[in-house]
């Protein structure tokens, strides 16, 4: 029947209105997407129910007012849809959205008013159809009757067979009608034959069964109704509770059982202490404390046991309850105090950071400022309020004296030119006491703009510190070679227009002794103390500077003459040259100096500093302490020497090197003792190479180190094969003797060859022995703990001291030739060698004169009580072939053939 689909679309308003409810209350986009569903389809139900009720009422009123229905729930959906989509209420438009809900509570209203008025005009039309069935009924049986009573006129027999026949079912029929019309669907309806009567009786019949589907049908519909609406409640999120008139619950879903079960009072929220939300969202605490009982429809907050925190929503309902939505808002109040959180640590790092912050709005007022940026100015913080302007800031800076004699306006304009030139970036302020702020201009998103200020005073003379170390050098403070070629181009330039000038390489003589023997921190103050002096001798005009090491140079402008030159190059010489008393010691060194003239020696850099060079070599050739003018010539000395490195290089691969030795003889015993091994070399092509030529130039490539271990190596390996009486002595030099592999080298060498140590002489020069350093010590210490015995080469040359002979007990003291070969003069340096083998004597020491020519230099050591002799009146050194003939020829001693030999050699 129509009224059943009309009350159908009743019940589909009701579940629209309840989801529409749940839409408004909810936040969360996925709900908000199931809710709108559920309410277009029940909204597609209600439209089809309330055409079917039309169509069945077959009633012009019943079609009107189901188009009414129509109509207003439409209207009703637009104006949900548009309060649904509307964004959420803030502070100015709680109102409109207010009104826009009782616009929509009205709507309802209408709505109900307009279904209610469908259901009567439905169930009117219902009766009417039923009351003209039993008009329809009573003229039938009136006609009936009356053809009943003519037919019992005409014959009582048939008349009461008919009676008997028409008036049974039709009372039958007249009773279910009247069941079905009083609601039984489930009277018994006899069957119909083919008359009139078994129509109706099948007609009715039809009608009962109709009417079953449909209320059947709308059972369902109702029952699928509130199906969906139970689960759209029982998915919620929300917990929602319904209480009728008296308070007591008529609905709930399970999340809002949930919470209640936590807190019972719930159910009643104005029993609880709950804060009213404000209408600032961004409030981080209530401001308004109020009970549910005093207002119709509120939102509050209240904290479950557990921790969790809800929002209560409170609206009335028409039947005079309350229907109550619960929303868990607990990660909400966690983002707050995360944000409560971050916003203090913010805080806490403007207040501690390094950098000084001013954030500045669109209109160029003051809205952050830190501490930094207060004690950068030297400004009270209790005068920068937020809302001044940025002249005002300046005004401040400048009254606390920061900017000397600037104005305010001076400021503006310097900061307005920068901004002017970029948007954005830093530029450096110099402030009145002389610190150095670096200022950074930002722009932010709104208009406004932020400025940061760091105290780089430090920084900026570290870089200053570090543009000069970059040009300079650190320990002399004079500028370096990058500096100094950037000098030379720049006089390279001026010598186009007539203006000449010198450079000058400078090399200190034997410094590289001094550095090693007395130490690097002595080394130091020497090479400072020659910066100095070097600068002393120049104009101001001229340049002076360190290349590295002992190397220094010199650019001397405005030269118009060769003498010019020559007179700065022997000042400097002089100057050099005069004695330094340094850290306790008083120290002598000397240096070479190497010239070129500009622009008859060259005109670029690279020409000069290479010609300079070459006659610094040459220089340093003739003697040392002196100083050379280029000369082509030199370009040709330094390709030998060029290619001598080449050769030497390829000598040490090609095993080109070989050892002589030379007898060490015994004057006591009148007998060979040993023999001293020496270095020789035999190139294929320049034949025999001096040792006085390619080791100076080992020890300047690096090479003494690898050269002097394979004389270890070899001698210890040839002196294993001769007579256990016989020594064997091999010269150490200084860079070996530091290596710190030295005493390992030593030790293989005599494993590798099975030498006895006591065999081995190691021969030092006192330059190893300058400075007396405990690691030198330590070594010398280690190898005569060894069983090797040490000789003190060279003794009374160089730095002599006797403080070494009190710090090692050294086993030999070997005479330089030097003082031997003038024994036998007169005024010569007889008492000097009488005073060596006197303290030899006293300390135990052997002393060695070498360099023993003639027989008169013999017996003049003898005489002065040397132990051993070596020189060439017992013999050359020889190969390692003819030492057995050198051997045999000096077993019985100096025969006097020998004397007249060495005498004529």
């Amino acid at each position: 029947m129509s009224i059943n689909y009309a009350r159908a679309a009743g019940a589909d308003f009701a579940a629209m209105r309840v989801a529409s409810a749940q839409r408004l209350l909810t936040k969360d986009p996925t709900v908000h997407s199931r809710l709108e569903a559920l309410i277009d389809e029940l909204a597609k139900t209600l439209s089809e129910d309330v055409t079917i009720a039309a169509e069945r009422s077959q009633s012009a009123r019943a079609a009107k007012a189901a188009a009414k229905v129509q109509e207003a729930a439409n209207a009703w959906i637009a104006l949900h849809r548009r309060l649904a989509q509307a964004p959420a209420a803030e502070h100015g438009s709680i109102e409109a959205n207010t009104r826009e809900i009782g616009d929509l509570e009205k709507y309802s209203d209408v709505l109900n008013q307009q279904i209610e008025l469908l259901v009567n005009y439905t169930a009117g039309d219902g009766f009417l159809f039923r009351q003209r069935a039993l008009a329809a009924i009573k003229r039938d049986l009136q006609v009936n009757v009356g053809g009943l009573i003519v037919a019992l006129l005409l014959s009582g027999l048939f008349s009461w067979i008919l009676v008997r026949r028409i008036i049974g079912p039709v009372a039958i029929a007249s009773k279910a009608a009247r069941s079905i019309a009083d609601g039984d669907l489930n009277t018994n309806i006899p069957e119909g034959g083919g008359d009139e009567l078994g129509t109706l009786l099948t007609a009715m019949g039809r009608m009962r069964e109709n009417i079953r589907a449909m209320v059947d049908r709308e059972v369902a519909q109702r029952r699928s109704a509130q199906g969906r609406l139970s689960d759209a409640l029982e998915n919620s999120r929300e917990g929602v509770v319904l209480l009728d008139r008296e308070g007591q619950i008529a609905l709930a879903n399970s999340r809002a059982g949930e919470f209640i079960d936590c807190l019972p009072q719930l159910v009643h929220p104005g029993s609880l202490g709950v804060a009213r939300v404000s209408g600032d969202e961004n409030s981080p605490e209530p401001n308004l404390r109020h009970s549910f009982g005093q207002a119709d429809s509120m939102e509050g907050e209240a904290q479950l046991p557990d921790g969790r925190w809800l929002r209560i929503s409170r609206s009335p309902t028409r039947e005079g309850g309350v229907m109550l939505v619960y929303s868990d808002i607990t990660g909400l109040k966690q983002q707050k105090a995360e944000l409560h959180a971050t916003n203090l640590r913010l805080d806490a790092a403007l207040a501690h950071m390094s950098q000084g912050l001013c954030l500045y709005d669109r209109e160029g007022r003051l809205q952050v400022v830190n501490r930094r940026f207060c004690e950068i100015f030297d400004i009270s913080p209790q005068l920068l309020l937020p809302g001044m302007t940025f002249e005002d800031v300046l005004r401040l800076s400048v009254a606390a004296g920061n900017h000397g004699s600037r104005t305010v306006a001076d400021l503006l304009t310097e900061c307005e030119e920068f901004v002017a030139r970029r948007k954005s970036g830093n530029y450096l302020q110099n402030l009145s006491d002389g610190r150095v702020v670096s200022i950074a201009h930002r722009s932010t998103s709104d208009g406004g703009w932020l400025i940061s200020c760091e105290d780089v005073t430090e920084q900026h003379r570290a870089q200053s510190q570090i543009a000069f170390m970059a040009r300079h050098d650190a320990l002399t403070r004079l500028p370096n070679r990058s500096l100094f070629a950037e000098r030379i181009e720049q006089a390279v330039a001026e010598v186009g227009r007539g203006a000449g000038f010198a450079v000058f390489c400078i090399d200190l003589d034997n410094f590289k002794q001094i550095n090693d023997g007395l130490g690097h921190p002595v080394g130091d103050a020497l090479l400072c103390a020659v910066a100095d002096r070097l600068s002393a001798c120049v104009r101001e005009v001229d340049t002076v500077a360190r290349l590295g090491g002992d190397e220094f140079a010199v650019i001397q402008c405005g030269v118009r003459a060769a003498e010019e030159a020559e007179r700065l190059a022997q000042r400097m010489v002089e100057c050099v040259g005069a004695p330094y008393d340094l850290n306790g010691h008083r120290l002598i060194i000397g240096c070479s100096v190497g010239i070129s003239l500009a622009p008859s020696d060259g005109t670029t850099r690279e020409k000069l500093l290479k010609n300079a060079d070459m006659a610094l070599y040459r220089s340093k050739m003739d003697g040392r302490g002196t100083w050379r003018f280029f000369e082509p010539a030199m370009d040709a000395n330094r390709r030998s020497r060029r290619a001598l490195e080449i050769d030497l290089r390829e000598a040490m691969d090609k095993d080109e090197f070989a050892l002589f030795y030379q007898p060490i003889y015994d004057l006591r015993m009148d007998r060979i003792s040993g023999f001293e091994a020496l270095l020789r070399w035999q190139h294929p092509k320049r034949g025999f190479v001096p040792p006085d030529q390619f080791i100076p130039l080992a020890e300047d490539m690096g090479l003494i180190a690898r050269l002097g271990e394979w004389v270890l190596n070899r001698a210890c390996e040839q002196a294993a094969n001769w007579p256990a009486e016989l020594k064997i002595a091999v010269n150490v030099s200084a860079s070996q003797f530091r290596d710190p592999r030295f005493a390992d080298v030593i030790a293989t060498a005599i494993d590798a060859s099975a030498l006895a140590p006591h065999r081995l002489e190691l021969e030092i020069t006192e330059s190893i022995l300058l400075g007396n350093s405990s690691e030198t010590m330590a070594t010398l210490h280690e190898l005569k703990a060894r069983g090797l015995r040490i000789a003190l080469d060279d003794f009374g040359t160089g730095y002599s001291s006797l403080s070494y002979l009190r710090s090692f007990p050294f086993d030999k003291i070997k005479i330089d030739q030097s003082f031997v070969r003038d024994a036998t003069e007169t005024n010569g340096s007889k008492l000097i060698v009488r005073a060596i083998t006197s303290l030899g004597r006293s300390l135990g020491m052997i002393t060695t004169a070498e360099g023993v020519e003639t027989v008169e230099q013999l017996n003049q050591m003898k005489a002065e009580g040397c132990n051993e002799a070596q020189g060439f009146l017992f013999s050359r050194p020889v190969p390692a072939t003819e030492l057995a003939s050198t051997i045999l020829s000096l077993r019985s001693g100096l025969k006097p053939s020998d004397r007249s030999r060495a005498r004529a050699s």
